[in-house]
């Protein structure tokens, strides 16, 4: 339980490559989760190098967009563009974590159709929170970024992913330059009912 206690959001990295072997033990970590019917579907594009150059090129170009959009003053959005691709250039590996229906069941109504959609984002949240559980025994730093749910269709362009790959998370991955901090948590009490 203790990678439970110890895992932070870390943010940045010292220049110190990892290794693939330390890669494909979390993505193994991943694999591992639960998923509705055992359908699996996760699927990850590990990026290194220029991918993940072209990912924050084009996601902040996106971020800029919306933020233009909201009305915001141009030195706000000038800031937060750079802090999105400091975020993902910074790490020496980002894992894409997507999801896919292909092999998911389908019904003849709007409703179970919905549900099956949730229940394949939520074994994708799973087999991320297995990935960042095993960066954390590893001592590798690591944080999950959503931005991906933004821009869907922006992420799948640049990297030229399959068309039934979903975008779902982002994760930096790396040899910790920080310790991150530890946010606070509600009481059991406050998010806790006991029936029966």
């Amino acid at each position: 339980m203790s990678a439970i206690f110890q895992r932070r959001s870390i943010r940045r990295y010292t220049a110190e490559d990892v290794p693939d072997a330390l890669v494909w033990d979390v993505l193994t970590a991943a694999l591992r989760a639960p998923s509705p019917h055992n359908r699996q579907p996760w699927r990850f594009a590990v990026l290194r190098g220029q991918a993940r150059e072209v990912l924050a090129h084009a996601m902040g170009e996106q971020l800029r967009q919306d933020l233009q959009r909201d009305g915001l003053p141009a030195a706000h959005i000038a800031r937060e563009v750079t802090r999105s691709r400091e975020r993902i250039t910074g790490a020496p590996v980002c894992i894409l974590a997507c999801l896919t229906m292909r092999d998911m069941d389908t019904y003849p109504d709007a409703r179970r159709n919905a549900c099956e959609r949730w229940m394949a984002g939520q074994a994708v949240a799973a087999a991320v929170q297995n990935l960042l559980l095993r960066a954390t025994e590893l001592g590798l730093g690591a944080s999950w970024m959503c931005a991906p749910l933004f821009c869907p269709e922006t992420v799948r362009t640049a990297l030229k992913l399959p068309a039934d790959w979903e975008p779902q998370a982002l994760i930096t991955l790396g040899h910790p330059a920080e310790t991150g901090r530890e946010r606070p948590r509600k009481l059991l009490t406050e998010v806790t009912l006991w029936l029966g």
